[in-house]
């Protein structure tokens, strides 16, 4: 199957590495809203593994893997008791947190879209459902936290662009038949040093203009 780019045992630790990180922001979101110990280990599970369930939902692989591998189910467990515990501590190696939350969508929009190839979708579907597993998770956080989406919002540096690019990469990839361990490393790396700019740089996407040439007004 294309989507087993990597062995399962690095492929496995990689996706509970990059769950865990994911799920480390939802849970300091939720300490931010003033959300109790439930609260925050439902925004972790929702960030951590939401993408990946509506991809499954979406192309029939059900059930979904995060309700079979319990590592996938308990590794936002953790990383919610992490945050109640010792949220100050986590705040304060954000920096860190992002770099691995990078990493992790580097990851997930690749394996994402080569497993919607798998379950038979065309190029473009697969792209989207690539981008949907690395990135869903976050618009489903912001949502249940009463937030607007943040991959909406022109002030905050582009997450979902570096996941485009970098599932656009596998589909041509694999389009070509060219999808190998080194050639998907590639694809995630690229996704990831984007992110990585797009932090240190201040990438934004464009807004549109007005006709007096000026921006339109953030409200």
């Amino acid at each position: 199957m294309t989507s087993q780019i990597f062995s399962p045992d690095v492929q496995q630790p990689l996706d509970v590495v990059g769950i865990f990180v994911f799920a480390l922001s939802g849970g300091l979101l939720a300490v931010r809203k003033n959300m109790d110990i439930f609260g925050i280990c439902v925004l972790a599970e929702a960030t951590a593994l939401g993408g990946g369930v509506v991809r499954d939902l979406l192309i029939g692989a059900v059930p979904p893997a995060a309700f079979t591998n319990m590592g996938y189910f308990l590794a936002p467990l953790l990383a919610g008791l992490v945050v109640f515990f010792l949220h100050p501590e986590v705040e304060r190696i954000n920096r860190s947190v992002q770099t691995l939350d990078a990493l992790g969508l580097g990851l997930f929009c690749v394996t994402g879209t080569a497993k919607a190839h798998d379950y038979g979708l065309g190029s473009v579907a697969s792209v989207v459902l690539g981008m949907l597993t690395a990135a869903g998770g976050g618009v489903i956080r912001d949502v249940l936290a009463n937030e607007t989406v943040s991959l909406l919002r022109w002030d905050r540096e582009i997450y979902a662009v570096p996941a485009l690019v970098g599932a656009t990469m596998v589909a041509l990839l694999i389009a070509a038949n060219h999808l190998t361990t080194l050639t998907a490393s590639a694809a995630a790396m690229t996704a990831f040093g984007l992110r990585m700019l797009a932090l240190r740089y201040g990438w934004r996407a464009p807004r549109a203009w007005h006709r007096n040439g000026s921006r339109t007004s953030e409200e």
